[in-house]
């Protein structure tokens, strides 16, 4: 039996919470991924987790074997970028997880350079808008935007962007401008809650937080179709500064109650700094960090 192999798909397995997405996540047969944990299990003596209706549950064994399995496959992965000299020069792949619009409006085009500049790097990049976890994800480099939570993780500041409320020009001509956020609840709004459950917007004024209750008309699912929906005179919509910038330059948008804006919310680059960096991530921290905060600087309203 591998061990090694047989700790990481039992990692995957409880990451996923079932044999099945695991054996679909790795690319493998559900018979293999459930030998590989049954051999791990005998060869252990032990039962490592049970099946209920959530899912898979660690039994008290497991949970002290997954977190020991976790440092010992890091360990792993230490020794090969080490062996592979991901230490002596800029090589090997990158994963790297970004929020999805700024990904593809900010982060790919930062990558279409860096891939020129270091030929020997191969970049994974996920677009997402949930948090991903760096050990259980495998990520090296992740972009978040917000406040960050305590932890042992290292972030680079690059900006922040303000969060807008936003409609179109014809829109404002046919319901007005909203002078306060009370004046929302008497205006069609966009939201990404359910039509039928009332929308809340928080602002701020004067440091002290207001909750405005939406008279919400059109529930979507994804920023870019409510700001499509805005553009198209539909409602009120919310969104950050850089997603909608180019649309209020060139008139499509326009901005209201800016006033009462929450606090700008920080843009960081953030990566585990406890380990030695692999030369392949300090080279794109290096590159990425004043690019980045160029590109943020030039899309701010």
């Amino acid at each position: 039996m591998d061990r090694v192999e047989a700790m990481s798909i039992l990692l995957h397995a409880v990451e996923a919470g079932s044999l099945s997405k695991a054996s679909r996540k790795l690319g493998l047969p559900l018979a293999t991924v459930s030998r590989k944990v049954s051999e791990l299990e005998a060869h252990l003596n032990t039962t490592l987790f049970t099946r209920s209706a959530k899912g898979l549950v660690p039994t008290p064994a497991g949970h002290s074997f997954i977190t020991a399995a976790k440092a010992i496959l890091e360990l792993v992965n230490e020794a090969e970028r080490t062996a592979s000299g991901e230490y002596t020069a800029p090589k090997g792949d990158l994963a790297v997880t970004a929020p999805t619009l700024f990904g593809r409006l900010h982060v790919l085009p930062v990558l279409k350079d860096f891939l020129s500049a270091y030929p020997e790097v191969a970049v994974g990049l996920e677009l997402t808008d949930r948090i991903a976890h760096f050990v259980d994800d495998q990520v090296d480099v992740a972009l978040r935007i917000g406040d960050l939570p305590d932890s042992a993780l290292t972030a680079i500041r690059l900006g922040s962007v303000r969060r807008v409320v936003c409609a179109s020009p014809d829109y404002f001509a046919q319901h007005g401008s909203p002078a306060t956020p009370d004046d929302l609840q008497h205006r069609p709004a966009i939201t990404f809650e359910s039509v039928s459950a009332p929308g809340v917007w928080r602002f701020h004024s004067g440091g002290i937080g207001i909750d405005a209750v939406l008279r919400s008309r059109l529930s979507v699912n994804t920023t870019d179709a409510a700001i499509d929906a805005a553009i198209a005179g539909m409602g009120l919509a919310r969104a950050n500064s850089y997603q909608v910038v180019d649309h209020v330059r060139r008139g499509a948008l326009a901005l209201a109650l800016e006033t009462f804006e929450p606090p700008p919310r920080p843009v960081n680059l953030v990566y585990n700094s406890h380990a030695r960096l692999p030369l392949k991530l300090r080279a794109f921290i290096d590159f990425a960090t004043p690019r980045l905060r160029d590109r943020l600087k030039a899309a701010a309203l």
